[in-house]
């Protein structure tokens, strides 16, 4: 065969494998979008709080009570969706969890007490549970190898939609008013469409797979050693996302309160800790496949420490800095934390993911509720105190196994 013919031979297979790989990377970027779209209908609850708390008259313990029910719904069921998944992928289930988030944001425009502002919590809490534990299995499916930055890009969607949040409220919701929320529903419908060619193409790509031998998964170290490492892990997030949930619940009350601010104001300020929470999930998947997620959990416990226990003394310039550097690298982990944990156990993806996606939802939801009862007894200064501290628990990443070690030998045994 002469090099004409191998190369005549050869670009197609090239040529496919790119279009492949660019079609793989499309859906990343697409479940990534509808990501935007679904954390832009879950940040807008927490963002027009401080509307919701004047037009009904709410205490701060009814605040964290609709954190608690929206969080809480989500936790419950995600683990359960990711199990179910991880047996029977479900991948046209993902239009249908976004259309009962878009039902929830309907019912949040119109509701004419607090119980339907529960209900309406409740059911964008079902959509987002749906939709994590299938779409994340998705984007690790496309991946290429690359399930770091894969991650990330899924999880940027998402920290960018929640930062878009207050932004939207901030001057849409607030000059125009609760039932302008229904305005959105337009990004859900187009949400809904998108995740509907989603589907498609993972169901195709399934069936063309379906007569494969099935690989097997085993972790690389013993169920003792992989129990320990998911409490910590687990632990981690209880951490992180207790201290997240403080800022985007009540990072808006604390800037009117301390610093005097206007609403919008205090929206803007906390779409700039939204917003490096975005930037930080980008930047850690990617620097996780290179230098390894154990390295940049460390970085990110290390590196946030002193900026969370300065910032109940900061001024309002430096609140602003330090809010931005803490969203920054706080958020750097979290897909390393969920990208460790499928290596850990792999072969459920949807079980960790929903466990992961599900347990921060939780957790935060929790918080919120107690960090709102203790700001009606001690003030939300003294929540922010407290907070401050919370970060230190993210030392248990001592006890993390060496993952790049054990495969390494893993590999060499097989």
């Amino acid at each position: 065969m002469t090099d004409t013919t191998a190369t005549a031979v050869a670009s197609p297979a090239a040529a496919s494998h790119a279009s492949a790989q660019a079609a793989a990377f499309t859906v990343i970027l697409a479940v990534s979008f509808c990501h935007c779209i679904n954390d832009i209908m879950q940040s807008l609850l927490s963002a027009i709080y401080p509307l919701l708390k004047e037009n009904y008259g709410l205490d701060f313990w009814q605040i964290g009570l609709l954190t608690f029910t929206f969080q809480v719904t989500a936790s419950l069921l995600q683990p359960v969706i990711g199990m179910v998944t991880d047996k029977r992928p479900m991948p046209y289930s993902l239009p249908y969890g976004m259309a009962s988030s878009l039902i929830g944001l309907i019912v949040l425009a119109y509701a004419g007490h607090y119980a339907l502002l529960l209900l309406g919590a409740s059911l964008i809490g079902i959509g987002s549970a749906i939709f994590h534990p299938e779409s994340s299995r998705i984007a690790r499916f496309a991946s290429g190898g690359r399930f770091g930055l894969a991650q990330s890009l899924f999880q940027v969607g998402g920290n960018f939609g929640q930062s878009m949040g207050p932004l939207l409220a901030a001057f849409i919701v607030v000059p125009f008013g609760q039932t302008s929320i229904a305005w959105f529903a337009i990004g859900s419908l187009i949400g809904i469409f998108v995740l509907w060619r989603v589907g498609g193409w993972y169901s195709r790509l399934r069936a063309t797979q379906g007569t494969r031998k099935a690989v097997s998964f085993v972790s690389p170290f013993p169920r003792r050693k992989v129990m320990g490492a998911l409490l910590v892990l687990t632990l981690l997030v209880l951490t992180k996302n207790a201290y997240i949930s403080s800022l985007a619940s009540y990072y808006t009350f604390y800037s009117i309160h301390k610093f005097g601010v206007s609403v919008q104001m205090s929206q803007v300020m906390l779409f700039l800790f939204l917003g490096a929470s975005a930037l930080g999930i980008l930047l850690g998947g990617p620097f996780g496949d290179r230098y390894g997620q154990k390295a940049m959990i460390w970085f990110s416990i290390v590196g946030v420490l002193p900026f969370t226990l300065a910032l109940p003394y900061a001024n309002f310039e430096w609140t602003m800095v330090l809010t931005v550097l803490i969203g920054l690298i706080l958020s750097s982990a979290f897909s390393n934390i969920v990208v460790f944990a499928q290596e850990l156990v792999p072969g459920r993806v949807g079980m960790i993911a929903g466990i992961f996606f599900g347990f921060a939802f939780g957790v935060g939801g929790i918080a919120a509720a107690v960090l709102g009862v203790v700001a009606d007894i001690k003030g939300i200064d003294y929540v922010f105190q407290i907070c401050s501290y919370l970060p230190l628990l993210g030392l248990l990443t001592v006890f993390l196994p060496n993952m790049r070690e054990a495969r390494t030998a893993q590999a060499a045994t097989s």
